[in-house]
Parts: structure tokens; sequence; C-alpha cells
């Protein structure tokens, strides 16, 4: 599983949601999300289906929020935020292979998602981000304490570049999750191999 779990998001990548996926893909990344904050269900639906359709079963599409949408398009999950349905909710009736994913802020939150079934977590905001404003910022000390919390992989999100996501990853999370790190990049491709290969050897060198 790659260390480096991108975010494509509606505002920031458009129309261009799908060229974006295959450019990642074929860079070697096996897990994305789709994400689109303030799009009504429709626009969401269709800008979730056409990543979906991009991208085949190279990758396994994570949908944010919606688990309805994630359904519908066929994704491979869903990843749940705080407001969203509860994680054991979904785990009862989703299909077989289900990918879930939750957000903790806190090592309670993130031991009780786990024990609902879920299967990573996302924690942040970890570094101050523009793209959510609506985040807490738990800073590198409250990422450490939720991966040494639970079992499942841990991604720290907000704020993530390639000069600080080796100190994610010295925090004890398995990877980082990041928008503009390779949305905003020239080379989207060249980006996650760059991320992914600094998150790889700082896990190397952890161990």
């Amino acid at each position: 599983m790659a260390r480096f779990y991108p975010i494509i998001d509606c505002q920031e990548s458009g129309h261009d949601a799908g060229g974006l996926a295959a450019q990642l893909v074929e860079a070697g990344c096996d897990m994305l999300q789709v994400r689109a904050k303030g799009a009504t269900s429709a626009e969401f639906f269709s800008f979730s289906k056409a990543v979906v359709a991009r991208v085949g079963r190279r990758s396994c599409v994570i949908i944010n929020d919606r688990f309805d949408i994630a359904l519908a398009v066929r994704a491979g999950g869903v990843h749940l935020g705080e407001f969203d349905l509860p994680v054991g909710a979904v785990r009862e009736i989703a299909p077989e292979g289900f990918i879930i994913g939750a957000t903790a802020r806190d090592p309670q939150t993130a031991l009780s998602a786990q024990e609902a079934g879920a299967d990573y977590i996302g924690a942040g905001a970890v570094f101050p981000t523009g793209s959510k404003s609506d985040t807490r910022f738990i800073g590198l000390e409250g990422l450490a304490g939720i991966a040494g919390s639970v079992k499942i992989p841990v991604y720290g999100i907000a704020g993530i570049t390639l000069e600080n996501c080796a100190s994610v990853v010295r925090a004890g999370a398995y990877g980082c999750a990041g928008i503009t790190a390779v949305a905003r990049a020239q080379d989207p491709a060249r980006a996650f191999r760059n991320l992914e290969q600094t998150l790889r050897q700082a896990a190397q060198a952890r161990e």
C-alpha cells in the first residue's frame, strides 16, 4: 500500500480530475480519494464516476463522506468524517472488501473507529492548510498519540509537502494524505513518486 494517499478535490482539479488520477495511477498510486465539498449530490456523483471510469481497477478509489455515492459509482471504499455515517453502521452493510477510512483528531476516536471496523485513520490537521477551513490543528504530537493508539494504518493529513512529509512518518504514522502536493505540481506523477520515495525512506529509517 502506497505511503502517499492523494486526494483529488473537485474545486482544485475540476475537469482535469480524470487526467490527474490517470497520471497518479501510472506513477504507482494504488489508492486515491475523491473529495467534493460544497458540490451537489449530482455533481459529486458525476465527478466521482468520471474518476472511477478513468482509473478502472488499477487503483482503489475512495469517496469522501458519501457512502451512497461510493456504492453508486462502484468505488472501492468511503472515507467517513466526524459528522458522517458511523463506521459501524457502514461496515454492517458494506460489500465484501470495501475499505472504510475514518477521520480522528484524538486517540479515543481513532480507537473507536478501529473497533467499529475502520481500515485506516486520517488524522489531522498536522500542519496549517488552506484547503480545509473547518479543521482543527493537532500537530505532530497529536498525530503521534493517535498513531500509537491503533494497529491500523494512520495517514497524517493537511499541509503536507515534500519537505515535511518525513516528519509525519517519524511521528509514527504509516504515511500522508494530501491535495495540493500533487494537484498543484507541474508534474503530478513525479511529485507523487518523490513523496512516496521520501516516505518509504523515512519508514525504513524508523524501523
